[in-house]
């Protein structure tokens, strides 16, 4: 599991930040404005096109500049505890972004298409929104090891979740699932998989054949009646949580 988190409230003090503070600040790859007060970014932060991590989290914002797409060395970009309904399309120039990408916490819909060509991405977090379908480009996200969209109103996953060859971790919480598709089967390199609190009437017996399966947890599922396959993980040694 990848369990990184760069904002660290024992390192720093919420305050307002202004553009000549942000301008000021030592030109390193590295720019932590967690929990600022922002409201807005600072045009300078745009300049700061060699800047590897970007932290945004929790300033109150509601919308980010197609200036973004500026940025083109970032490999973390942390949006994460903001009021975003939207993001720019030029989220998808970060062509350089490959360990995080936080976007949960916000009031998104979906995310721009344009997020697929992200291909270099590693950890997706979009949990805690209001996205209803999942979306179609995120399945073009190849070396994706662990995807987040749990507390979501998912009701169902595409087909195309197949591509995410290398996914180790899917986490699904929270969502209106009631059933997944027997694609998941595909998903070779999966270790885990959440569905805690979904609707489940069904689910594929392709998931008792991914071989490198060690959790399923279903808890707070009501609604799905206990599958033969269940015994077939727990006899390999993946742990069902029912």
């Amino acid at each position: 599991m990848l369990n990184f988190r760069i904002a660290d409230n024992t390192t720093l003090e919420s305050f307002a930040i202004g553009e000549d503070t942000v301008a000021s600040m030592p030109h390193d790859v590295r720019l932590n404005l967690w929990q600022k007060d922002l409201r807005s970014v600072p045009d300078s932060v745009w300049e700061r096109t060699e800047l590897e991590t970007l932290i945004l989290a929790d300033n109150g914002l509601t919308e980010v500049s197609e200036r973004l797409g500026k940025l083109r060395h970032l490999r973390t970009l942390d949006l994460g505890h903001n009021q975003l309904a939207s993001l720019p399309e030029s989220l998808g120039d970060l062509t350089e972004l490959s360990d995080f990408l936080y976007l949960h916490d916000n009031r998104l819909t979906t995310v721009p298409s344009s997020i697929g060509r992200l291909q270099k991405l590693r950890y997706l977090n979009i949990s805690e929104n209001s996205i209803s379908a999942f979306p179609e480009s995120i399945c073009g996200l190849s070396n994706l090891i662990e995807l987040r969209a749990t507390d979501n109103q998912l009701t169902t996953l595409p087909d195309g979740v197949a591509r995410l060859s290398r996914l180790r971790e899917l986490h699904l919480r929270n969502n209106k699932l009631a059933a997944l598709p027997s694609a998941v089967g595909k998903l070779s390199e999966l270790r885990q998989l959440d569905l805690r609190g979904n609707p489940l009437e069904s689910l594929p017996s392709a998931i008792a054949a991914l071989p490198k399966l060690e959790k399923l947890d279903l808890r707070w599922v009501n609604s799905l009646p206990s599958l033969e396959w269940f015994q077939s993980l727990e006899a390999r040694g993946c742990v069902v949580y029912r």
